[in-house]
Order: structure tokens, then sequence, then C-alpha cells
């Protein structure tokens, strides 16, 4: 008897985390799966059977939606640029940090953490003003130098790299955090080692700190893509997409056809479209880790 109670006390401690599981992501997730397959709507919403089975139209019709096509795109743009700028930035701040000997790096961990726990609204808000084209820090101080003023949010390709540059400043700080745990993670042996064998400090950092940091850079990799694939919040309350849907990524396109024009099945079809291809891109990274780690 003592014998069974024990082999069930895991699952006991368990439990209320699978519940939980269960009911606000896997129970979610089976709901909009079969939402995706219908033409649900708001008359369908209000009155079931108003709702018909629609099969794969959902899906045909969002990969042959133009604005669709164009928000994969935009979102492939945040990806490739801002996914390696926040990882090097982070990565480059946090060897500082750590590395620094004078206590005002200390003080560096706070100013760049706070961005990344600060609220997005608030943060939009400042971002708006700097990049206004009429009295925006930005072009006041391109003007001070006798430098054209720039159209941040007005033109189509700045728009999306002004997005990243707010986004990469909010970003680094929570990956400069693990890259620090990580750093101190590194026995000291080896840096005293290679002094010895006269190392410069580049080669130190070339053949000790990045080799030894591969996983967390692996872990920060996958995070950092997954969230700039759901990229949201920027172009939502900066642009609203603008101008021309430039800036419209997967994620916004997704919220604008569910929430604001009421087609919950197109929309849950586009969702799983993303969800496919945050599944696929993180398999292809592990699949990489491995091939890495197996060398």
């Amino acid at each position: 008897m003592k014998g069974m109670s024990q082999s069930k006390a895991p699952y006991f401690f368990i439990a209320p985390t699978l519940i939980l599981l269960t009911l606000f992501s896997l129970l979610p997730i089976l709901v909009a799966l079969i939402i995706s397959f219908t033409n649900m709507d708001l008359a369908g919403l209000a009155d079931w059977s108003n709702i018909s089975f629609v099969g794969l139209k959902n899906y045909i019709d969002v990969l042959a939606d133009p604005i669709f096509t164009k928000a994969i795109l935009n979102t492939l743009f945040y990806v490739i640029v801002g996914v390696p700028l926040v990882i090097l930035c982070s990565l480059a701040i946090a060897i500082m940090i750590n590395f620094g000997a004078n206590r005002v790096f200390k003080a560096f961990r706070i100013v760049y953490y706070m961005p990344s726990v600060t609220n997005v609204v608030a943060v939009a808000v400042v971002w708006g003003f700097l990049y206004n084209p009429a009295f925006g820090l930005l072009n006041y101080v391109l003007d001070s130098v006798h430098l054209p003023a720039v159209p941040w949010l007005q033109d189509p390709i700045m728009a999306k790299i002004s997005l990243i540059l707010m986004a990469v400043w909010r970003g680094v700080g929570l990956n400069m955090i693990i890259f620090i745990a990580a750093l101190q993670g590194i026995p000291k042996s080896y840096y005293e080692a290679a002094q010895l064998d006269g190392a410069s400090t580049w080669k130190q950092l070339i053949h000790i700190t990045i080799p030894m940091l591969r996983f967390a850079i692996f872990f920060v990799s996958i995070t950092t893509m997954i969230g700039w694939l759901q990229f949201f919040e920027e172009p939502f309350i900066m642009t609203n997409g603008g101008p021309l849907d430039s800036t419209t990524s997967v994620a916004l396109f997704i919220y604008r056809n569910g929430f604001q024009l009421s087609h919950f099945g197109y929309a849950a079809a586009g969702s799983f479209v993303l969800f496919i291809a945050i599944i696929v891109i993180t398999m292809v990274q592990f699949k990489f880790q491995n091939k890495e780690t197996d060398l």
C-alpha cells in the first residue's frame, strides 16, 4: 500500500499543471482547429445553426490572400533582420557587463533590462514621439547636423526598420540576463589556463566564451525566433500595419480578421498556418543543434 501511494504521488503534484495546461492551452487549440474548418463569424457565435463546415476553404483562401502573402514577407523581414540583431546586441552587452571591472557595469544590468519589463504601450507612445516627422527628437538631431529628415513611420521600408529598432531595444534586456547567467557558469580556470598560454582576449572570446555559450545561444535563438514570428504589439500600436500594409505581420493579420472583421474561421486558419510554421522552424533549429552536438 505504501509503495502504491509513493508511485501515485508524482501524479498528484503534476495534476494541477496538467489540468491548467489542458483547459487553457490544449483545449483552446483544439477548438481553434475545429473553427478553422468552419465559416464561423459573429452570426455563428450568436446562433450555432449559422455555422457550417467549409473544409479546407479557409486555408486555401488564406494562402491565396495577397495581404497574407505580404504579411508573411513582412514577418520574414522582421525575423531575418531582428533576430540576429537582438542576439548579437544582447550577447555583446552581456559580455561587456560580465567582464567589466568597473562597478558601473552592474548598474547597466538594470538600465538594459528595464525596457523589457516596461509596458509596450508606454514604450510605443515614447517612440512615437521620437519618430514624429515634424517635432520628433531623431529628426531634430538630424536637422541639427544639417541632414535631411527621415520618414520613420511613413516610408514602407523605413517603417519596418523603425519597428525593428524599437523591438530590438525592448528585447535585448531579457536575453542579456540569460547570457550573463551562462557566462557566470563558465569555469574561470579555462581563462586562467588560456592566459598562461599567452592567448589574447579576442582568442579567449572566440575559443572559450562563444563555444561554452552554444546552448545558451541556441535557447535564446529558439525563444527569440518564436517571439519575432509572432511580432504583433509594435506594428499594431505604432503603425496599425501601415503604410500600405508594409508593416502588417502575420499575427496582426490574424488579429485584424478575427477581432476586427469577425471572420473567426478565416483567422483561425491563418493562426494554424503560423502555428505550423513555428513548429517547422523550431524543429529545423533543433535538427541543426543536434548535428552540432554530435560533432
